[in-house]
C-alpha cells in the first residue's frame, strides 16, 4: 500500500468552493441587480458554511475550503472563522473566472490579487482550485512560483501524483464530475448554471458506490461540494450519512488537502504525469 494514503484503505478530503456570488457575476455583473439570483448564492456562506462547520465539528471531520478572494474580501470575517475551526482555507482564484477564458497575464494578476486578500487577512495558502477547474496550461506554474504546494483541478489520476512545472514539481489532488455536487443539484433559469436537481438519497448512494471503488483500489476520495448547495438541509443529511458510513468501515481516513498534499510529497512512489499537451494537425482538427 502507498505510503500516502498512511495505512487506510481509502483517504477522503472533504472540500467546500465557497464560490457565493462569483460565478454568477463571472456571467455578467447585470445579476448583481436581480435579488432572487444573488440570494441564491448568498446563502452559501451566510447560511450554508456555518451548518457545514457545525457538521465537521459533531463528526470530528477536517475539510478543506477553496475560497475565492473576492468572497473572502466582502466577508472579512469568513476564512478567519473556518481556519479558525481546524480546517484549510485554500486559493480558488479571486473572480472565480476560468483561467482558460482569461486574455494572456489576467489569469496572473486575478491569481496575485487573491493572495494580497489572504495575505492581508493572515490567512496561511498553500493549494489552490481553479474556477470551474479549467486549469490553463499557466496554472500549475502560477502555483509553484507563489510557493503552493498543490492544485487540485485535473482529472488524470485518482490518486495523487505531481506534475512538473520550470519551477519544480507541484501535487496534484485529482477531481471528477462524479465527485461534484454542482452536477446533481444545481439550478438555476438564468444564468443556466444546471438543470437537474437530483435526490440527495440518489445522489449518496452514488457517493458511497463511488467511495467502495476507491477504498477497493485505494484512491483518493475527492469530493467536491458547494455550501449553496450541499448546505440545504436535506443534502446536509445526506452528506451526515456518507460521512457517518465512511466512519463505520473502519479503512478510510478523512484529511485537510495540505496534508495529503504532504504525503504525497514524501511518498517517493507518487507518480510524475505530464499535462495533456499535443501538437494538433491543424488540417485534422481546423478550429
Amino acid at each position: 500500500m502507498s505510503i500516502w494514503t498512511r495505512g487506510a484503505a481509502a483517504v477522503a478530503t472533504l472540500t467546500f468552493d465557497v464560490d457565493a456570488e462569483t460565478p454568477i457575476l463571472a456571467e455578467g455583473r447585470r445579476y448583481a441587480e436581480q435579488p432572487m439570483v444573488m440570494s441564491h448564492q448568498s446563502y452559501g456562506p451566510d447560511v450554508g458554511v456555518p451548518r457545514i462547520l457545525d457538521l465537521l465539528d459533531e463528526m470530528s471531520i477536517p475539510a478543506t475550503f477553496f475560497v475565492p478572494g473576492w468572497v473572502a474580501e466582502q466577508r472579512p470575517g469568513l476564512a478567519a472563522s473556518i481556519v479558525e475551526r481546524g480546517h484549510e482555507v485554500a486559493h480558488h482564484s479571486y473572480s472565480h473566472r476560468p483561467p482558460t477564458s482569461l486574455p494572456p497575464g489576467a489569469e496572473r494578476a486575478d491569481f496575485e490579487r487573491a493572495l494580497d486578500v489572504f495575505t492581508a487577512q493572515g490567512i496561511d495558502i498553500v493549494g489552490h482550485r481553479a474556477a470551474m477547474w479549467s486549469a490553463s496550461l499557466e496554472t500549475h506554474s502560477l502555483v509553484r512560483e507563489y510557493g503552493l504546494h498543490y492544485d487540485s483541478s485535473l482529472m488524470g489520476d485518482d490518486r495523487p501524483y505531481h506534475v512538473d512545472t520550470p519551477l519544480g514539481r507541484v501535487v496534484e489532488l485529482p477531481v471528477h464530475w462524479s465527485l461534484d455536487d454542482w452536477e446533481q443539484y444545481a439550478y438555476l433559469p438564468e444564468p443556466r448554471i444546471g438543470s437537474v436537481i437530483e435526490s440527495p438519497v440518489k445522489v449518496e448512494e452514488m457517493w458511497r458506490a463511488e467511495l467502495d471503488g476507491m477504498r477497493h483500489y485505494h484512491c483518493l476520495f475527492n469530493l467536491c461540494m458547494h455550501p449553496f448547495l450541499t448546505g440545504r438541509p436535506g443534502r446536509m443529511l445526506a452528506l451526515r450519512n456518507l460521512i457517518a458510513y465512511a466512519q463505520e468501515q473502519g479503512d478510510v481516513t478523512f484529511a485537510r488537502c495540505r496534508d495529503v498534499a504532504e504525503w504525497a510529497r514524501e511518498d517517493t512512489d507518487t507518480p510524475t504525469r505530464p499535462l495533456p499537451t499535443y501538437d494538433i494537425d491543424e488540417s485534422v482538427y481546423p478550429h
